[in-house]
């Protein structure tokens, strides 16, 4: 069987891409690494490790990857929908610094051309202001009053319906082409998957439509090998070769596409780019694997002590807090019974090297050997813990390369290595900490090795004016190969120093605007997209309130 397009990763940029294609009339497979899943699939709590964690060599196929370098921990999502599963819905837009720097900045007047991209992602997303502030919120809004900055404290922009709890309704964002939704209940289990049907997550809404429009999706398959066929340049089509995600032993495929979409996030693109540059891709760019960023991030767990407060409940994220021109707290929470966490978490110390971290950590302990013991063994550590995400717009990039062992590696190519110990999220943690009479703990490997944790990996397929600059070129189009595309994370070319989600989405749909129609659609195919979302559109009809 030959597609038009073969789109490997069904993230926000492969489902943007599959829901476009398939309106304009090609003929597209996605191929997703993960598995599907339902409401009901979705663990209970983040005990169900089979249900939650992605770790194939033990048989479980979750929602959930930690992959974990030399410089820096990274948590990504698996399944279709990619990490829309798991992430924390939240859909600010960057400020004007992300659009004039990195790689990109002097290839378009991105913060104008992506307006109406950043329009039409929020309303495909589903985006609304949450309407709620719980226990975890209004310790951030104590922070802000305490540090004087009440002003730029608000609430999120998120990806969740926000009707009646609980209670079914009717599409109400396609014109009644989507799937039926429920109210969310603020349970606080975005991160586990919602299992409410509430969270507006990929599966609900470009990939549902994609897939009424005739696209197809081979979950639990990976992508191994991309060979062009005839020419090297790939103009005569691609022939994909698939193995079994989910099986030991699984019979392997090979489907031939006259186009491909890398679309696994930067883990699962780079990685396999990387791999592929060495035989069968040999024309990419040697800008592969460079430019990675981590939005500077430090991930911080915080404990309340009093009795009368739950922390879990909300949303996963409710609230944000601008601290200053290139930094922003957020408070993350997960929805109670899931404190498997606590069991990678140590008392949150700082230091320069191993020896005075785990020292501190046992001063800490024996300090308050009642206080951790409540952590660990009495509370529930979701009901009585937030995690507080700091991120900055500051600059610094990784390089992703390949060993002898074919397994990704990390190196610090352009300033300081990322690290746990940021002065303004030290402070912040302090603040925090006192607002709410708790105590601080942090991933283990913060003490252990001194790297930090993050959701938002971001690079290693960079747009450039050429070959010698990017991997790509503006339109996301690869260098060197003809009808191949990266839209995921690995194209973004910048910092923004928020949650990445909405600007990938934006970018995408972009993208797919550059491709024409294949077939001339008659009027009621264009009425059916504009009852379900087009990217087509001009800049004139975009708002220019894309704000938080």
């Amino acid at each position: 069987m030959e597609y038009d397009y073969i789109i490997v990763g069904s993230g926000f940029g492969g489902s943007v891409s599959a829901l476009r294609l398939s309106e304009k009339g090609y003929k597209v497979l996605v191929v997703e690494k993960g598995k599907w899943y339902k409401a009901k699939d979705f663990p209970k709590s983040n005990w169900n490790f089979k249900k939650w964690l992605w770790m194939p060599y033990l048989r479980f196929f979750g929602i959930m990857k930690l992959s974990i370098f030399k410089h820096i921990a990274i948590i990504s999502g698996t399944g279709v929908g990619g990490g829309s599963l798991v992430y924390a819905n939240t859909l600010p837009t960057p400020k004007t610094a992300f659009f004039n720097s990195g790689s990109w900045k002097e290839l378009n007047d991105w913060e104008n051309e992506l307006k109406p991209y950043y329009k039409e992602a929020l309303r495909m997303l589903g985006a609304a202001q949450n309407p709620k502030l719980f226990d975890g919120d209004l310790g951030l809004k104590k922070v802000a009053e305490d540090l004087n900055i009440k002003k730029n404290f608000d609430t999120t922009r998120v990806a969740v319906f926000f009707g009646k709890p609980d209670q079914t309704v009717k599409d109400p964002y396609f014109n009644g082409e989507g799937p039926d939704r429920s109210g969310c209940n603020f349970c606080g289990a975005c991160m586990t998957g919602c299992r409410y049907n509430a969270k507006n997550t990929l599966d609900k809404n470009y990939l549902y439509l994609a897939q009424k429009n005739g696209a197809e999706i081979l979950a639990e398959n990976e992508v191994v090998d991309v060979q062009p066929i005839g020419t090297a340049d790939g103009s005569q089509g691609y022939e994909v070769s698939l193995k079994r995600s989910t099986r030991i032993f699984g019979k392997h495929q090979k489907i031939k596409a006259k186009g491909v979409i890398f679309s696994g996030g930067v883990l699962g693109t780079v990685k396999l780019l990387l791999k592929l540059k060495l035989k069968s891709l040999p024309n990419l760019s040697d800008k592969l694997g460079e430019d990675i960023r981590s939005n500077n991030e430090t991930l911080i767990s915080v404990s309340g002590l009093d009795k009368d407060k739950n922390y879990s409940k909300g949303i996963a994220i409710g609230s944000i807090l601008d601290t200053d021109e290139n930094s922003h707290l957020e408070i993350c929470r997960y929805g109670e019974g899931s404190d498997a966490w606590k069991l990678a978490h140590l008392p949150y110390v700082t230091g320069s090297n191993v020896f005075s971290r785990l020292f501190k950590t046992l001063v800490k302990l024996l300090k308050n050997p009642v206080d951790y013991f409540k952590i660990y063994f009495v509370n529930g550590w979701a009901k009585n813990t937030v995690v507080l995400l700091f991120m900055q717009t500051l600059d610094s990039t990784l390089k992703f390369k390949r060993n002898a062992l074919g397994q990704m590696t990390s190196t610090v190519s352009t300033g300081k290595a990322p690290t746990p110990f940021i002065p303004e999220s030290i402070n912040l943690v302090k603040a925090y900490r006192k607002a709410i009479n708790g105590v601080s703990t942090s991933f283990a490997l913060e003490t252990l090795a001194g790297i930090p944790s993050t959701a938002h990996i971001l690079g290693g397929a960079v747009m450039g004016k050429d070959h010698n600059t990017g991997v790509i070129d503006k339109d996301n189009k690869v260098f060197g190969y003809k009808n191949m595309f990266v839209i995921d994370g690995a194209m973004i070319s910048a910092n923004p120093g928020v949650n990445p989600s909405l600007s990938i989405t934006a970018i995408a749909e972009r993208a797919m605007d550059q491709i024409p129609a294949k077939i001339e659609l008659g009027k009621s195919d264009t009425l059916k997209k504009m009852n379900t979302g087009s990217s087509m559109m001009n800049s004139s009809e975009a708002s220019n309130d894309i704000s938080r």
